[in-house]
């Protein structure tokens, strides 16, 4: 369960509690008096700081530490009972609204600290998953070796020029033991000969002090550091979930019915249990900080520590005593604050002292050979890049240029003449031959025929002249291709070549007949042009597409190299997300469960950090309704009442119903 979920839970709970005062004490505490209530400034202050405290005050229910301390520290809690003889209904009440305002923040501080434990707890997968990889294999393990190595080298300095100091120190302080003005030497020389003699002293016994060390390659020393380191980041990460799982079984614990008979048996001694949950809480709370980064003590140890620590807190009243005897909030309010402004800093400064320390290298330490390696070739790089200079130079306005030749030509020309095909723009018309070069021609070879005929009208019709009905006639037949007049003239000077020459109707008749192959020519020309036209879209389209591709290409390369790679992101994603549930799994199969069958403290922590590891990823892995499927379904997994069988088979059912997303 997500903290903010806990504390809204927890939240009503405490409503919950309260709602179960009798009758009886309503009317005693809210109806003789209510004026006088209603009326005073204290109990104005205090109600609306109960309400600032209250998760449905806003849209986060969660508070800044520095928020809680500062509402704390306005209500201003008095440590003693202020008696008023003259209204005692509104004193109780003002006592009464103290302890809510106190119990509320008591909520806020516990969701703070759940919400602390787990950003410090989940960040460490991480560095053990680092360890784990320098461990799998001996090429990481070698580069570790080397990235370490000016840190080795620096901590065996420190160490020998401490040593070498030390022994300078006793040297000069030993009176007994010193040696002669004349053999210590006064000049600036000889001093430096000694001290350069104690550091070949300090080298030599430092030596034989690691002799066995020596024994062992560097790698081997330094796999030795990192099993190490990754122990104590396991042991570290155990302490936080069993912290977390503490708090999150035992803390702010409201055992609420709603049954009329629970109403009815509730009385005042009834009405002390919420106070003493309160304080058990916080006692919890403020032991579970200020131990959970004691990495020396085991796990069960550290759960007995605390709860030994909890039960014997000289600030927890107990059950058996009386209304008038238990402790103001004014105690709980001032060590809420000491909990709020020095364990919660505490606590994280030594969590991240610790990650520092186990934790995988800085990247200073990680990089330094490669970027060590780019300083030094970086003069190289300079020289060439100033001896080309205008080479570079040129190079770079081709590129544009031809980027800028290639968008123009390729795409955005070809994109014009397709938008221009789609509007029927006549300057986008694809065309083999001008729209009036058929006409024109199959004109002029009418007026030749027919001006032929009406020159020769013996050899076109038998006759001495042509009416307008045979003109007509020949026009007709011309139109469509019969040219009959002009071939039989042609056909009888072939008879006569020499005459037909002379007379000139042989070359007429060849010019007409010339005239008439043109215009077929032009004929097929325009039903080629025809098939062109019905096509044109489709070869406006074949031009745009080698721009597009090469685009398509350079834009995707682009984007995977420079660009936010989704693709690739949503794979690694959703291997995370497996790799998550492996994780759960794990926890739920590998779990030693209590008498109830239920998670240990450790187990449930643990649980609850990759609970959570899933509830960030999920908005950015499924559909928004499937996403809220799936959160209602990791509510289910981390419901530790109702047993690891019943977890088992939520688990089961996550993988099959979201596997889709998980590939």
């Amino acid at each position: 369960m997500e903290p903010e979920s806990q504390v809204r839970r927890v939240d009503t709970a405490l409503d919950g509690v309260l709602h179960l005062v009798p009758r009886s004490t309503n009317d005693e505490f809210f109806a003789e008096q209510s004026h006088a209530i209603s009326s005073s400034p204290r109990i104005a202050e205090l109600q609306s700081i109960v309400k600032a405290l209250s998760t449905t005050s806003s849209s986060s229910p969660l508070l800044s530490s520095w928020r809680i301390s500062q509402l704390l520290e306005r209500a201003a809690l008095s440590e003693f009972v202020a008696e008023d003889e003259q209204d005692p209904v509104t004193s109780k009440y003002e006592a009464e609204l103290e302890w809510l305002l106190v119990s509320k923040a008591t909520v806020q501080t516990y969701g703070l600290l759940m919400s602390t434990l787990l950003e410090q707890t989940i960040p460490l997968n991480d560095d053990i998953w680092y360890w784990d990889e320098v461990l799998g294999s001996y090429t990481y393990s070698s580069l570790y070796t080397v990235q370490t190595s000016p840190l080795r080298l620096w901590a065996w300095s420190k160490d020998i020029y401490s040593d070498t100091i030390a022994r300078l120190e006793r040297v000069r302080e030993s009176p007994g033991d010193a040696m002669s003005a004349r053999e210590i030497g006064t000049s600036l020389t000889d001093q430096w000969k000694q001290f350069y003699a104690l550091v070949k002293e300090s080298i030599r016994e430092s030596s034989v002090a690691h002799i066995q060390q020596q024994v062992l390659s560097p790698i081997a020393l330094c796999r030795s550091q990192a099993r190490h380191n990754q122990a104590r980041l396991r042991r570290l990460r155990e302490m936080g979930a069993s912290g977390l799982g503490m708090l999150m079984d035992e803390g702010m614990n409201f055992d609420v019915n709603d049954d009329s008979t629970d109403v009815a048996k509730t009385g005042e001694s009834d009405m002390q249990e919420w106070k003493f949950v309160v304080e058990r809480s916080v006692a919890l709370m403020d032991t579970v900080l200020r131990n959970v980064t004691t990495l020396d003590t085991g796990i069960s140890e550290f759960e007995d520590n605390v709860f030994a620590t909890v039960d014997d807190d000289p600030e927890i009243t107990t059950r058996e005593t009386t209304p008038t005897e238990v402790a103001r909030p004014s105690k709980l309010g001032m060590r809420l604050q000491h909990i709020l402004e020095i364990h919660v800093p505490n606590h994280i400064a030594s969590s991240q002292t610790l990650a520092a320390k186990y934790g995988r290298p800085s990247r200073l330490i990680r990089y330094w050979l490669p970027a060590t390696a780019l300083l030094l070739s970086s003069t190289t790089i300079l020289r060439i890049f100033v001896n080309r200079k205008a080479e570079i130079i040129a190079w770079i306005r081709d590129l544009g240029a031809t980027t800028r030749d290639f968008w123009l030509n390729w795409v955005v020309e070809p994109t014009k003449k397709v938008i221009g095909t789609i509007r029927h723009d006549k300057d986008s018309e694809v065309a083999i031959m001008s729209k009036e070069s058929l006409k024109g021609d199959r004109e002029s070879l009418e007026r030749m025929v027919v001006d032929f005929a009406i020159d020769n009208p013996q050899i076109s019709t038998g006759q001495a002249s042509l009416s307008e009905t045979q003109i007509a006639d020949i026009r007709a037949k011309v139109k469509e291709g019969d040219l009959t007049p002009v071939l039989r003239a042609y056909e009888k000077d072939l008879r006569k070549p020499f005459v037909g020459t002379v007379r000139g109707d042989l070359v007429r008749t060849l010019l007409i007949q010339v005239q008439k192959t043109k215009v077929d020519v032009e004929v097929a020309l325009s039903g080629i042009d025809a098939l062109l036209k019905s096509q044109e879209l489709v070869f406006g389209f074949v031009g745009l597409t080698p721009g597009i591709l090469v685009c398509f290409a350079t834009f995707r390369y682009l984007g995977g190299v420079f660009g936010s790679r989704r693709g690739f992101k949503q794979g690694q994603k959703a291997r995370q997300t497996v790799r998550v549930l492996r994780n759960i799994d794990r926890i739920l199969t590998l779990a030693t469960p209590t008498h109830n069958n239920l998670l240990s403290y450790k187990d449930h922590g643990l649980l609850l950090c990759e609970v959570h590891v899933l509830r960030q990823r999920a908005h950015k892995l499924f559909p928004n309704d499937v996403e809220r499927e799936f959160l209602e379904d990791l509510s289910d997994l981390g419901n530790i009442n109702s047993g690891i069988g019943q977890q088992l088979r939520v688990l089961e059912r996550i993988r099959w119903g979201y596997a889709k997303w998980m590939k």
